[in-house]
């Protein structure tokens, strides 16, 4: 997988791959790291890559030149290229988009700043468009990276354990059991019994109700999913 991202602050996304798994997945050439700045391809003489907003409006907008051209050379090199670009006013991210899009062999990221990105930018060059979440951050490059992460993470090889796929939150509707470590006691906090006992019919019962438990408690649409799911299934 190649990803490829655009951004005026490389710096801000560069040192997320100089350590831990996505380190890794890039020395076993798994993964390549690219960057693009539109700011190379301004042609104002001052580079500049925002103006004021018609309409008016507080802040500053990115304006369609640069990301235009910095888009039409990106797509000359890889026509398959998957252009994607991170924004509150889109719909969220989940992990069946994570999924589909490790299959994909480029993806490019295209990271807003200001108070946003020329929406003609977005309606020529836009494969998908996503948001992760119902906030305001001061750039795109912490979203892209969430995307980069989460999908890095359903490419093969990726990670070390590829069992561990299939237990987290979200394959299912129920979120994920709670873990634990050794010790068992700590703190005067111990590890539930039949965690212990090695009884894993016992132990995948329990895991079951704690996840339900979870789920009830922190995303009670998702346990209305699961319950929906059931019944289907029956």
């Amino acid at each position: 997988m190649t990803y490829t991202f655009v951004t005026l602050f490389s710096n801000l996304i560069d040192g997320y791959f100089k350590d831990s798994i996505l380190k890794r997945a890039i020395e076993k050439n798994l993964l390549e790291i690219n960057y693009v700045n539109p700011r190379d391809y301004s042609v104002n003489k001052h580079s500049k890559v925002d103006d004021t907003a018609f309409g008016g409006g507080a802040g500053m907008v990115m304006n369609p030149q640069p990301l235009f051209d910095a888009l039409d050379d990106l797509k000359s090199k890889d026509e398959n290229v998957h252009i994607v670009f991170l924004t509150p006013v889109a719909k969220q991210f989940v992990q069946n988009d994570a999924k589909r899009l490790a299959t994909k062999s480029h993806i490019a990221f295209v990271s807003g700043r200001y108070e946003g990105i020329d929406e003609r930018v977005i309606e020529k060059y836009a494969d998908e468009v996503f948001s992760i979440g119902d906030y305001i951050l001061t750039g795109g490059e912490l979203a892209s990276l969430v995307l980069c992460d989460a999908i890095s993470r359903n490419i093969e090889g990726v990670l070390g354990n590829s069992d561990s796929l299939t237990v987290e939150s979200f394959e299912t509707p129920l979120l994920e059991a709670p873990s634990f470590s050794k010790p068992k006691d700590y703190d005067s906090l111990s590890v539930p019994s039949e965690y212990l006992k090695g009884n894993h019919s016992i132990i995948r019962s329990l895991k079951l109700a704690l996840s339900e438990c979870k789920t009830k408690f922190f995303r009670p649409e998702q346990l209305l999913k699961q319950r929906r799911r059931k019944s289907y299934e029956k």
